[in-house]
């Protein structure tokens, strides 16, 4: 099941990096960039956060902030975090209970094969707690950047 703009946000309560346990309702008085990802420490993923990592004050300007959620566990988490100076929050969905209620983990296309595994998306989480955007399926670079850009276009509508 995809979500839509519009649909409230699916509460979630997972650790961070550090073991402390981060919720949606912490982040009710701002925007969250949410984003999902399949794994720690590869190219792809890793281009990713270093670029939402490069956005981070220009989104905190913009009244959002930026969370990544992976499979990963905390350890791994914060070997990423310090072999790449990572200033965001990165979240370990153990069981990806979050990424399928975000629709964030089912079948994708795998190099022209069908398989089961993290689809790389992104949700824009209102101060209400309605998707205010959602992207899946993306590529990784470039995409914190038209994160960004959607951003300041709705701040400045």
């Amino acid at each position: 099941m995809r979500l839509a703009v519009g649909d409230p946000a699916p509460d979630f309560a997972l650790l961070d990096a550090t073991g402390r346990i981060v919720r949606l309702s912490d982040f009710a008085t701002r925007r969250l960039v949410l984003y999902f990802y399949p794994a720690d420490l590869t190219p792809g993923c890793t281009t990713e956060a270093c670029e939402f990592n490069d956005e981070l004050a220009a989104l905190a300007d913009l009244g959002a902030d930026v969370v990544g959620i992976s499979p990963d566990p905390a350890a791994r988490h914060r070997e990423f975090v310090a072999r790449h100076g990572l200033s965001l929050t990165l979240l370990s969905d153990l069981d990806r209970s979050v990424m399928r209620a975000y629709g964030a983990y089912g079948d994708k296309l795998l190099y022209g094969k069908t398989v089961t595994g993290v689809i790389r998306s992104t949700f824009v989480v209102g101060p209400t707690g309605l998707l205010e955007h959602v992207w899946y399926g993306v590529r990784a670079a470039g995409h914190a950047a038209r994160v960004r850009a959607a951003l300041a276009a709705a701040s400045s509508s």
